[in-house]
């Protein structure tokens, strides 16, 4: 069903947010790749709640641990099931919810679909639910950079208003890392987590976005029509808690241009073919054309707020709620290393799809 994600490289995630743990089954995993948690573990940690005073203080420490597939440090070509501890669930702090829905959550769509729903911290409807995602897409990264020589990376280029002056041509990893909100840019980072920080003094929240991009990604990944390639990052992207938007290049404002200032004009340099600019942000017809792979996630304000607001109760009628628990005031400093995850998991199925058909990578 809707659990599960990719064509050769397939993930199947699972748990809820309050149950005993959450975790990931990955099949199509190439054998003999080296994989150990240490792979896997530094991507849960960027992931992880509590790490910061911009994220909420829920303390987990979502140790990951490898149940299968593997033997002797490698992977064994047959499916790999990681698994994460809950450790600190509090499902008491949800009480009210079992009898109200909570506005621009998914508690009263889930109960319309099923006719039962957990309402302990939304259940799999968390975005704990994320951690799966996070873990397989650690091994997607692994396979991409060890097999392919393809970097992904995610950073924070905008909380509401503030703005982010980034070159992605240059960006590195360690920018992206140097600070809690994960915005290569010094000074819009420090007005970003004050932002977030008085949002959170309020009881309030705020969206923004994140960028993604690729680099390395060699000329041919990807499928006409159905499978193109933006259109698997973009459900990819889509399917992720609190998203709200997607674009890859220039997007939207592509709209303001002509054809003739839009189009990426060709050149060879160096024996390859490039391109003279990028605005088709790396893929052109559905299929990469070699250049970086560079897109925008918009990403709405965390939902539950400490205030009081109109809602309905499971006897459907009109009540009020005001949100308690713990929560991000702003999902985007942990939403980076999943916007990563996501990529990694996209680009390594159609390497594999690639490599199937054309019998090259």
């Amino acid at each position: 069903m809707a659990n599960s994600f990719g064509e050769l490289f397939r993930i199947t995630t699972w748990g809820e947010s309050h149950g005993g743990g959450v975790g990931v089954v990955i099949d199509g995993c190439p054998p003999q790749v080296p994989l150990t948690e240490a792979d896997v573990q530094p991507d849960l940690d960027r992931r992880r709640p509590g790490q910061s005073s911009i994220v909420t203080p829920r303390q987990e420490t979502d140790q990951a641990q490898i149940l299968s597939g593997t033997f002797e440090g490698k992977t064994l070509g047959t499916p790999i099931s990681i698994w994460v501890k809950n450790e600190d669930a509090r499902p008491e702090a949800y009480s009210e919810m079992a009898l109200k829905f909570r506005p621009s959550h998914a508690d009263y769509t889930y109960q319309a679909k099923y006719g039962i729903r957990n309402w302990q911290g939304g259940g799999r409807a968390s975005a704990r639910e994320t951690i799966g995602r996070v873990a397989a897409g650690a091994v997607a990264r692994k396979i991409l950079r060890e097999q392919f020589g393809v970097q992904v990376m995610a950073y924070v280029s905008q909380v509401q208003q503030i703005k982010a002056q980034i070159d992605m041509a240059t960006i590195t990893a360690e920018q992206i890392e140097q600070n809690i909100v994960r915005c290569p840019d010094p000074n819009a980072a420090r007005a970003m987590i004050e932002l977030i920080e008085s949002m959170r003094a309020k009881g309030d929240s705020v969206g923004g976005i994140v960028v993604g991009l690729a680099r390395g990604v060699p000329p041919g990944w990807g499928e006409p029509v159905f499978d193109r390639l933006e259109a698997d990052l973009g459900k990819a992207m889509l399917s992720l808690p609190a998203s709200k938007g997607f674009e890859i290049g220039s997007g939207f404002g592509s709209i303001f241009m002509t054809g003739t200032e839009h189009n990426d004009a060709f050149r060879m340099e160096n024996g390859k073919v490039r391109t003279l600019s990028n605005r088709s942000g790396g893929i052109q017809g559905g299929i990469s054309n070699g250049e970086t792979i560079y897109f925008r996630v918009a990403f709405k304000p965390v939902a539950t707020v400490m205030h009081e607001q109109e809602t309905v109760d499971v006897e459907y009628k009109n009540t009020t709620l005001k949100g308690r628990g713990r929560h991000d005031p702003c999902v985007l400093p942990r939403a980076v290393p999943v916007v990563e995850a996501m990529t990694a998991l996209v680009l390594v199925d159609h390497a594999l799809r690639h490599r199937a058909q054309c019998g090259r990578g």
